[in-house]
C-alpha cells in the first residue's frame, strides 16, 4: 500500500539511491532516507510534493539493538493534500551529526535544538545550535539510553514516589 502513495511513487523516482525503507502502519508511511540526502529530500518535499509543514523532529536512541544508533524522524504534512509522510534518516553514534532542515522549514529550528539538548545529534549548519530545555551547564544528554538514571553527580532519590 505504501508504494502506491504518490510521495513515495516521486521519492523512489529522484531519490532511488537515497531511499532505504518504505513502510506502512495503520495508514501511516515513513521512508527511511540516507542521511546525506535528507535536505535535499526535504526540499523536493516541500517546493515538489507540497508538505509545507515539518510538525515535529525528533530522535529515537536504538543503543545495543541496531546500526544506526540514532535514527532522527521527521514529521511532516501538506496542508493541500491534507497528507502525512514520516521521514527517517540513521545517524551513527560514531558520527553524530546531520544536515538541518531548518533552512528548508523554519519550524524545525527549535525541534532540531530541542533534539540536540536532549540526545546529542548534531545539526550541521544550523543557525543557533544552543541549549533549548537544559541548563548551559548540563553535563550530558539526558534521553540517551546511556545516561546515568539519577543524571550526573546526583545523589539517588530517597524519598516516597508517589
Amino acid at each position: 500500500m505504501a508504494e502506491n502513495n504518490r510521495a513515495v511513487i516521486k521519492l523512489k523516482e529522484k531519490f532511488a539511491a537515497s531511499i532505504l525503507d518504505v513502510r506502512e502502519f495503520r495508514g501511516e508511511v515513513t521512508v527511511t532516507v540516507a542521511r546525506e540526502k535528507v535536505v535535499d529530500i526535504c526540499r523536493f518535499l516541500k517546493e515538489s510534493l507540497q508538505y509545507n509543514l515539518c510538525t515535529d523532529v525528533t530522535a529515537v536512541d536504538y543503543l545495543g539493538k541496531q546500526e544506526p544508533r540514532f535514527m532522527v524522524v521527521y514529521n511532516l504534512y501538506s496542508i493541500p493534500n491534507k497528507d502525512r509522510l514520516r521521514l527517517k534518516a540513521g545517524v551513527p553514534d560514531a558520527d553524530c551529526s546531520i544536515d538541518t532542515v531548518s533552512c528548508v522549514w523554519n519550524s524545525a529550528n527549535w525541534l532540531e535544538r530541542e533534539v540536540y539538548d536532549l540526545m546529542g545529534v548534531q545539526f550541521n549548519n544550523h543557525p543557533d545550535l544552543r541549549r533549548i530545555l537544559m541548563t548551559d551547564d548540563w553535563v550530558g544528554h539526558p534521553l540517551r539510553k546511556d545516561y546515568p538514571l539519577q543524571g550526573p553527580d546526583r545523589e539517588p532519590y530517597k524519598g516516597r514516589l508517589s
